[in-house]
């Protein structure tokens, strides 16, 4: 529904003159303006709530803002990145071209592609002018400025970096499987013991994708926009594949966990042997928090597994740009990136060139001790790349239709 009304508007939002940068706008060539413009400004920062040690670690970085630029942040919590999408397109399309409710969004993939189609993020090209962007590691991490195949434009600036990554008590799992047929193999021989979330969250549609990606002959198809009349056809491996696991999931895949945090859930009470995360260092900050056990260990897929960038966008109405352009620089600093990626905090992998930092900067990276639970960095093997967004909005329609609960 989302993408047909984002489709019907976007003529609308480019005839009323919206994708024009205002001459008031802060300019981050200038920066010690836009520092003076940001003090005493307070940033609406829309970002998925539903973690606790994320919630903390927002909290800390608007501790920050306050005290090192007097920049208030407010993390208004959602459950869904479109339902953000839908509000800044309600406005807009309603005449609030600007002072707008929401300043900085966190963001990425078909919500990305969406509001950049439609002409809703603020398009100066601001990300790749901010101070910290030399920092940015482009040229080991490409994703950083082509979300899920759609080149950024500096519309939105990079946050963290996330890679399917699967884990298990090893007690109970002492040779995980290595590919998708043994992780199928796996659930046949232990009846209830894996689950994935339920799409279209996010953690589960991207299991579909992981499917998808590793059984599609074509991949280089993947990168273009999918066509409607050829995805029963193309998402036939994925099904065949989902079919035969059904069966033998947790509650026979007529209940589905509904996101990250329940999947965790599951492998902590012992329900389950063997989840999965975005977040390579998700078990390990688990372990250390108490959420899982401390026998439990990160493995990967022989082959590969999907990973993409996570972003953080100003909509083209938000009031407090300026101030937004300050968090959004913080947030990409080495500082605040060391401090995300500190399993301790929240354990999200840096989007920088760690080894092109100065040494002191340098020195916070080597200091995180990632725990036993984690996997190296050049453990987590190949990067599989996010196909087209068209391709994961119409996965996540057809899952429903063929398995939505009954």
């Amino acid at each position: 529904m989302l993408a047909r009304l984002l489709a019907a508007l976007t003529g609308l939002a480019f005839g009323l003159g919206l994708t024009a940068a205002r001459a008031a706008d802060p300019d981050p060539a200038d920066w010690a303006a836009v520092l003076a413009a940001a003090k005493g400004q307070t940033v609406y920062f829309h970002a998925w709530g539903g973690e606790t040690r994320i919630n903390d670690y927002i909290a800390w970085a608007g501790g920050q803002a306050k005290a090192r630029f007097g920049v208030e942040v407010v993390h208004v919590k959602v459950a869904e990145t479109s339902a953000v999408v839908s509000r800044v397109l309600a406005e807009t399309s309603a005449g609030r071209d600007r002072d707008g409710s929401v300043d900085l969004v966190w963001i990425n993939g078909e919500n990305f592609a969406a509001m950049k189609k439609a002409g809703l993020l603020w398009p100066t090209g601001w990300a790749t002018r901010l101070p910290n962007w030399r920092h940015v590691d482009v040229a080991g991490k490409p994703t950083t400025v082509a979300d899920f195949t759609v080149p950024t434009d500096g519309m939105e600036a990079p946050w963290g970096m996330a890679q399917l990554t699967f884990y298990a008590d090893s007690a109970r799992v002492p040779t995980p499987p290595a590919s998708l047929d043994a992780l199928a193999d796996y659930a046949r021989r232990h009846p209830g013991r894996f689950t994935y979330p339920e799409p279209p969250d996010f953690l589960g549609t991207t299991f579909l994708k992981q499917i998808l990606v590793t059984r599609t002959a074509d991949r280089a198809a993947l990168a273009r926009p999918l066509d409607p009349a050829e995805a029963e056809a193309r998402f036939v491996p994925v099904f065949a594949y989902l079919d035969a696991l059904h069966p033998h999931l947790w509650r026979q895949g007529k209940v589905f966990p509904a996101n990250v945090a329940a999947l965790r859930r599951l492998v902590a009470d012992g329900e389950t042997d063997i989840g999965f995360t975005f977040n390579p260092g998700d078990a390990a900050t688990a372990v250390r928090s108490g959420e899982l056990p401390a026998t439990v260990r990160s493995f990967t897929l022989a082959g590969g597994t999907l990973g993409n960038t996570h972003f953080v966008a100003i909509p083209l109405n938000a009031k407090a740009k300026a101030g937004a352009l300050v968090l959004a620089d913080f947030l990409m600093s080495p500082e605040a990136q060391a401090a995300k990626q500190d399993p301790n905090r929240w354990g999200d992998p840096t989007v920088l060139a760690v080894d092109r930092l100065p040494e002191a900067e340098r020195a916070r990276f080597r200091a995180l001790d990632l725990g036993a639970a984690s996997l190296a960095p050049d453990a987590l093997g190949p990067v599989l790349p996010e196909p087209h967004p068209s391709w994961t909005t119409a996965l996540a329609a057809a899952w429903a239709q063929r398995y939505a609960v009954r």
